[in-house]
């Protein structure tokens, strides 16, 4: 669920940021809560409005946070054709395409499911940077982490059971919106590395971008609603401006404080919080492949991120 933008090359005489008033492992919990209740969020959405407008709608909040923040911050938006055209890519593979996936995906399967292909996320990034990142080497531990991640995933579907219960076009799109992260992630450090533009400028003008393009695509294959319930209104402004808009600040601090392999490593608790958040608020089922399947996967997703000592 998170969103990438390129790093902010600093002078030495740059000045440290102050230290932040809240401890990191509150703003860690948060951020795994905050991430882990959005496909509860999403499931609420799509309850009262078609899964484009509840994208839509969670852009336009995300956004919004983001530039509140920019504003006090004093921040602009980056300059440059070449950069915006990079960055409608990233918002693309980024926000856009998986957001509005992962809201297909739950008119058709439960919330719990989602949350769980939400954690395959580093195993295809594992998978696409054997071939597209000549830095980034496998090992043993890391290519056995990716095989166990995969069976993780069979096992969570039922595969032996042939997928008995599960809704294949659903859960397809789901894993592809997982999918798509690691996609946006290695365009980005191909391409936005070093611009030397902040996190905040950054994002914000990602977000802008991917609103832009649910705003254009929505009209086209949904029609305005005729009416606007409440509690799935307010789902999807809680998705956006909690899920989108706060978590990437949230996100961002922690990178800069503990360091990006400790912050992502929330990563792992999103599918455990998503699976409780279904299960007791929308009394989803839950079989026992399920959670069985989904301890497989964070384990191997967690093999692939062991890095090889210098």
């Amino acid at each position: 669920m998170s969103t990438v933008t390129s790093p902010r090359t600093q002078s030495p005489e740059t000045p440290a940021p102050p230290r932040a008033r809240l401890d990191w492992r509150l703003r860690f919990g948060a951020l795994s809560l905050i991430w882990g209740f959005s496909f509860l969020l999403i499931k609420v959405g799509t309850d009262g409005y078609a899964p484009f407008q509840v994208t839509l709608g969670r852009l336009v909040f995300g956004t919004a946070v983001l530039a509140a923040a920019m504003a006090v911050k004093r921040e602009r938006l980056p300059r440059g054709a070449r950069l915006w055209g990079h960055m409608a890519v990233a918002a693309f593979f980024l926000n856009a395409l998986p957001f509005s996936l992962f809201a297909y995906s739950e008119l058709t399967i439960p919330s719990t499911l989602a949350g769980i292909c939400n954690a395959t996320s580093p195993l295809w990034g594992m998978a696409l940077s054997m071939v597209a990142l000549s830095e980034d080497r496998p090992t043993r531990v890391r290519v056995a982490g990716l095989g166990l991640g995969f069976l993780g995933v069979l096992t969570v579907l039922g595969a032996w059971q042939g997928f008995h219960g599960l809704d294949a076009t659903g859960t397809a799109m789901a894993l592809l919106a997982s999918l798509s992260y690691p996609i946006g992630w290695i365009y980005v450090r191909r391409t936005l590395a070093g611009t030397g533009n902040s996190h905040l400028s950054m994002t914000g003008a990602q977000l802008l971008l991917a609103t832009v393009q649910l705003a254009v695509v929505t009209p086209l294959f949904t029609p305005f609603p005729d009416h606007f319930p409440v509690v799935p209104l307010l789902a999807v402004a809680a998705l956006g401006a909690l899920g989108t808009g706060l978590a990437v600040l949230i996100q961002y601090g922690l990178v800069a404080e503990v360091g990006p392999t400790t912050a992502q490593m929330v990563t792992y608790f999103i599918p455990v919080i998503a699976t409780a958040a279904g299960v007791a608020i929308l009394g989803e089922s839950l079989r026992w492949t399920t959670p069985v399947g989904a301890v497989v996967v964070l384990a191997g997703a967690a093999l692939t991120q062991v890095r090889p000592r210098a």
